[in-house]
């Protein structure tokens, strides 16, 4: 008796209870691990784009000041707008470099370096920002004018780390002793790296401009592909969810629509993009490159999103609710719009913005339509010209900067990715304050 009472002693752990305490030790071990991994994975992640892509954020800078000399822009002196505009941007190279020139005598720096490598110190979007200059008021022929240029990228890149002296030694791009005379520039304060506001704001450029390239009109094309996906999938969105779940019946063919949206959701979204160049393109002959059709392949593929997100919105509001409403007299209409809707607009705001950010970040469906290969120069100048002339997105900027040659590129690509990460992050911050603004608990 004494024995038997020893052996079931509630004080003695037995075989069994160390072992499940053992497992579930283990357990939150291994699950810490996990949490570990996936925070130490992020932390690579994101200080590797920080790393890489903050120094897209500076850029070197020239200080020089140009002689608008007439004999050069207004050989005729009359000032007229039609002579002046016939001189190109190789006319006003040879200006740069006497400007360059007049910088070496003044702080006394002497350089064995040739015109042409001289020249090549300062960015080849130098000439035509000065010729916009003075064809925005010709009467500044014969100023004297302070301008601050870019330096060729690889100047920048040197600057930056990039580049020494030995990686350039075969180099038709750079040289050496370009490098020595920018030193000298640096210590006179001539040369010097600033913030660049011209990435966040400014266009694309050309291969041989890679110092001049900016997200700025990438990033109105994102905003008016966002405006279309926002417009149209958004109220169909919604309408469809609400139909399927307030007002249909449960039958095969309701059954075969839920399974169909499920299985869109899932769909790469590369297939939307062959979708849409077959049907705005190639059918309905849409104009290429454009945000109205990135907007209306996105919003393809955004919509299955917000209508799973809306219709869980809808199931999570009490069935009393409804009760309630249609007890006291309401319609069915009244009852949904009125009252189930409302409370569940912050899961259908959640659901929609976070929906928007997906598409945000999608490259594939631009790339079948086309918005991956155009280059976009020019910011429109109205509605009608953002959603219909051709442009870029984001996403579709950083693909083109990641696959061309020049460091300077790939630079701008890991800053691009930066500032797609800031949208990304804010659209989702939006969502978790939306919902928590306006839910209600029962």
């Amino acid at each position: 008796m004494t024995e038997t009472s020893q052996t079931n002693s509630l004080f003695k752990i037995s075989d069994k209870t160390k072992n499940r305490n053992a497992a579930e030790r283990r357990f939150r071990i291994y699950g810490i691990l996990a949490i570990s991994i996936g925070l130490l994975m992020l932390l690579v992640l994101a200080s590797t784009i920080i790393l890489r892509g903050t120094s897209a954020f500076q850029q070197t800078f020239i200080t020089l000041e140009v002689d608008l000399l007439e004999s050069k822009l207004d050989k005729k002196g009359n000032r007229n707008i039609d002579d002046i505009k016939k001189v190109s941007t190789f006319g006003y190279s040879p200006i740069l470099v006497n400007a360059l020139k007049k910088v070496l005598e003044k702080h006394e720096i002497s350089t064995s370096l040739k015109k042409k490598a001289l020249g090549g110190i300062i960015s080849k979007s130098a000439p035509s920002q000065i010729r916009d200059f003075v064809l925005e008021d010709v009467n500044r022929i014969g100023q004297t004018v302070e301008f601050k240029f870019l330096v060729n990228g690889w100047i920048d890149g040197y600057i930056k780390g990039r580049y020494s002296r030995e990686s350039v030694a075969n180099s038709k791009f750079a040289s050496a002793e370009q490098f020595d005379l920018i030193d000298q520039l640096l210590e006179v304060g001539v040369v010097e790296k600033k913030f660049n506001f011209d990435f966040i704001f400014g266009a694309d450029a050309s291969d041989q401009r890679p110092e001049a390239a900016g997200i700025g009109v990438a990033m109105v094309g994102s905003f008016y592909l966002m405006l279309v996906v926002l417009v149209l999938s958004l109220p169909l969105g919604v309408a469809a969810s609400i139909y399927l779940e307030e007002f249909a019946k449960q039958n095969a063919f309701t059954d075969i629509i839920e399974v169909t949206i499920s299985n869109l959701a899932a769909v790469p979204s590369i297939v939307f993009g062959i979708l849409g160049l077959a049907v705005f393109i190639n059918y309905m002959h849409l104009p290429q490159s454009t945000p109205i059709v990135g907007g209306l392949v996105l919003t393809l593929m955004t919509l299955p999103t917000i209508i799973i997100s809306t219709r869980a919105s809808l199931k999570s509001v009490p069935p009393s609710i409804r009760d309630a409403a249609l007890g006291l007299g309401a319609s069915k209409m009244q009852t949904v719009f009125h009252h189930v809707l409302p409370l569940a607009a912050p899961g259908i705001l959640t659901g929609t913005i976070i929906g928007m950010a997906q598409a945000l970040g999608e490259s594939a469906p631009l790339l079948l339509i086309g918005m991956i290969g155009y280059v976009a120069t020019n910011m429109p100048t109205t509605i009608s010209e953002g959603l219909l002339s051709p442009n870029s997105a984001m996403p579709a900027q950083i693909y083109e900067w990641a696959k061309r040659a020049d460091p300077a590129f790939i630079e701008r690509a890991w800053g691009g990715i930066i500032i797609l990460l800031i949208f990304l992050l804010t659209m989702n911050t939006m969502a978790v304050i939306l919902r928590r603004r306006f839910e209600r608990r029962w």
